[in-house]
This record gives C-alpha cells, sequence and structure tokens, in this order.
C-alpha cells in the first residue's frame, strides 16, 4: 500500500505580501506566512498524520515552511531532501514587478498568459541578471545550461515530475508518508499530472499558501481521494485571493 502524500505550498512571503513575482527570487516568509507553516503543521498533527521523509526546494520560504510545520509536528529531526527542481518557476524579467501594475501595464490578458498559461513564458532574463540563477551560489554546482532564464508551466511540469516519479514515488511505494513543502507552480506542474487536469484548465487552479493538500493514491498512482486539510471555507477565501492577485483595481 502506498503511503500517504501531502503537497504544501509555503506560507505568505514578504513579495507575496507585496503582491510582487518572485519566481526564483529568495525571500524570507512574512510574520504571516511564519503563521500559516506553523498552522499547517497543527493541522497535519490533528490529522493523525505522521511523515517519514520531507522534500522541499532550495528556496528560504520553502525550506522555512517544511521546518516550522515539522516542529509542531514533533518532527524537526525528520530526514528532508532538498532540490532546485521543486523551485517556483523562474518569471524571468517579471520578477521583482507587482503584479496588478504589470496587469495595467500589459493588459489583463497578457499578464493572466504570463501567469497561468501553460505555455507561454515570461521575457527571459540575460546572465548578467541578478535574476538569473548563475549569479547565485547555491546553483554554482549545477550545469549553467540547465538552469532557466524564464519559465512556463509547461517547463517546470518537464523537470518536477521526473523528479517525484525518481525521488518521491519510490518511497510512497514502500509504505513512506511524504511531505513536499514547495511552490505555487512547481505543486500546479505536480497537481496537473498527478489529476490528469488539461492544459486548457490549468489556469484556473489556484494553490493557497500554508494549506495541506493531501492524497491517497493507488499502486498506479491514481488518485483514490484527495482533499484540503483545515477550515474548508478559509481555503475558499485563500484561493480567491490566489486568483485575485493580478486583477487590475
Amino acid at each position: 500500500m502506498l503511503g500517504k502524500l501531502v503537497l504544501l505550498r509555503h506560507g505568505q512571503s514578504t513579495w507575496n505580501e507585496l503582491n510582487l513575482f518572485t519566481g526564483w527570487h529568495d525571500v524570507p516568509l512574512s510574520a504571516q506566512g511564519e503563521r500559516e507553516a506553523a498552522d499547517a503543521g497543527q493541522v497535519m498533527k490533528a490529522a493523525g498524520l505522521t511523515f517519514d521523509v520531507a522534500h522541499s526546494s532550495l528556496l528560504t520560504r520553502a525550506c522555512m515552511t517544511c521546518h516550522l510545520a515539522l516542529n509542531e509536528m514533533g518532527q524537526v529531526w525528520l530526514p528532508v531532501e532538498r532540490h532546485w527542481k521543486w523551485n517556483e518557476r523562474h518569471y524571468g524579467a517579471l520578477q521583482g514587478l507587482d503584479k496588478k501594475a504589470t496587469t495595467e501595464k500589459h493588459g489583463e490578458a497578457q499578464t493572466t498568459a504570463w501567469r497561468r498559461s501553460f505555455d507561454i513564458p515570461p521575457p527571459p532574463v540575460d546572465t548578467s541578471s541578478p535574476e538569473h540563477p548563475v549569479n547565485d551560489p547555491r546553483y554554482r554546482f549545477i550545469d549553467p545550461k540547465v538552469l532557466p532564464a524564464t519559465e512556463c508551466l509547461k517547463d517546470v511540469v518537464a523537470r518536477v515530475v521526473p523528479h517525484f516519479m525518481e525521488t518521491v514515488v519510490p518511497q510512497l511505494r514502500n509504505g513512506m508518508n511524504v511531505l513536499v513543502a514547495a511552490h505555487g507552480n512547481s505543486l500546479r506542474a505536480l497537481v496537473m499530472s498527478l489529476e490528469g487536469i488539461a492544459e486548457a484548465d490549468i489556469a484556473g487552479l489556484n494553490i493557497p499558501t500554508g494549506v495541506p493538500r493531501l492524497y491517497s493514491l493507488s499502486d498506479s498512482l491514481d488518485v483514490n481521494d484527495v482533499s484540503y486539510l483545515g477550515d474548508q471555507e478559509k481555503i475558499r477565501v485563500a484561493i480567491e485571493g490566489v486568483a485575485n492577485q493580478a486583477k487590475a483595481k
């Protein structure tokens, strides 16, 4: 029998709070984000969950969310496997820009395409930009050719899903319960694959910060059951908030 899988988007970051495109830019959790991460741990503990291993990206907001949630569960000692393939999608030249101001400048249709479409990436940055990962020491041992200057969701699927199959699936097949603390788009990429969401429908998937998403999977990785854990009305409001981030006032 496969172990349980929980996907957890990091708590609100300081750039989420400012409504900026963040991508691979490394920012900390906001005070609210720290509370969300701790609350997620409490919710998972109340649901009777325990984990055997955790995964996170190399970005601080995901690392800290994982740590704070596990701390609330009394499992801060848990082995954590960190990898850049769980990183948020790279937003290219949009990183650091205000989402609503970008909508006002480029129009809602173009901004929505950059944010939520499957195969339309934002404009790239070049390797001289501080926003290019070749200039970040955490990626110094990675072949620069595979580091992105921009990404669409299709690109994120291409790195996240194989990594999930290679690392997480064998653990699930060994009966291990697995926590993945990552990002809105890296998790959207995985959810798209797990739940068979079509390219035409993926724009409508919005994942709230700090809310555990629990999966029960069959041996063939079909979804037997999936649900967000916690107050369902608060979760609904949070999902609407993600959907409305880039809408012009």
